[in-house]
């Protein structure tokens, strides 16, 4: 693993943190990226990744939701347990807004949270429900990789 994505793994697992908290709304020295940052320490190479996170989910967060509601068939929000949505709005940010990630690595990174933070069943959940909105956020890469089958 290279040092950028070590970076950008413990980045989306400081934003996980500090977006499952605000989603908690409880009155905490740390509400704030800044105070979060100072609290735990967070060193100097994760910060420019998850201010861009934090601050992008914070400011997408209507559409964001809407994209996870569509894509988790059959599943309003407030049933999606809170660590699960954290990671999904993670990662729809990114599969929306970080067009320098490819699309298998955010979905890759968002899984291995579920695994580690979430229940026994959210990392399928999580890998079902970031299938259907990468298909909707990068069309191309999947036009492309169709394309290529077919001609196969």
């Amino acid at each position: 693993m290279s040092a950028h994505s070590g970076n950008r793994r413990q980045s989306r697992e400081a934003a996980l943190g500090f977006l499952y908290q605000c989603d908690l709304k409880v009155n905490s020295r740390t509400e704030t990226p800044p105070s979060f940052i100072q609290h735990f320490q967070l060193g100097e190479a994760f910060r420019p990744f998850f201010q861009t996170i934090v601050s992008g989910v914070q400011d997408h967060q209507g559409s964001i939701d809407l994209e996870i509601e569509a894509a988790a068939e059959n599943w309003k929000l407030y049933r999606i347990g809170k660590i699960d949505l954290a990671i999904l709005r993670i990662a729809s940010f990114e599969l929306f807004h970080c067009r320098e990630t490819s699309h298998q690595i955010i979905i890759d990174e968002a899984v291995e949270l579920a695994k580690d933070y979430g229940s026994q069943d959210s990392a399928s959940f999580v890998n079902g429900v970031l299938d259907r909105i990468a298909h909707k956020s990068r069309p191309e890469m999947f036009d492309l990789a169709a394309r290529h089958l077919s001609a196969s």
